[in-house]
């Protein structure tokens, strides 16, 4: 177990869309189990993982086709790149390689601010306009200055 690395929510990654804020919450918890899990729990960890990441990526991708999201396409095929190197890492855990699993999970680590902060905020300012007229208000925390 690698208990130098977690992942934590941070309000930075709010959007302004509930839904999509309580999805990605959701998306940082799975990511830091795989994170912590101990090598036995590393299987469920990742099967729970890839029943978010279906269920996740799936919603996004209804929203952009039921709403026209005009950048679905390159948001859509990150997701189909992310379910495939899951699918994948699935099959090595399957042979013992847990090494890759945590590589997975800290690529997964690396990869989410960007792609929260560029495709799912172009997203969820697409569908809060749509919905409302306007931007999404995004309400953060004050973080203590030491």
């Amino acid at each position: 177990m690698n208990e130098a690395e977690t992942f934590a929510w941070d309000d930075r990654y709010l959007l302004g869309h509930a839904a999509m804020d309580d999805t990605h919450r959701e998306f940082v918890e799975r990511v830091d189990a795989l994170l912590t899990a101990d090598d036995a729990a590393l299987p469920e960890a990742l099967a729970a993982f890839a029943r978010h990441a279906e269920a996740h990526f799936a919603q996004e991708n209804t929203w952009m086709e039921a709403h026209g999201f005009p950048a679905s396409d390159c948001h859509i095929d990150e997701h189909n790149k992310v379910l495939a190197s899951v699918y994948a890492v699935q099959q090595q855990l399957v042979d013992g390689d847990v090494g890759l699993c945590r590589e997975l999970a800290s690529a997964l680590m690396a990869w989410f601010p960007g792609h929260a902060d560029y495709l799912d905020s172009a997203l969820a300012g697409w569908l809060v306009k749509r919905a409302h007229g306007g931007a999404p208000l995004v309400l953060r925390r004050a973080h203590a200055k030491a």
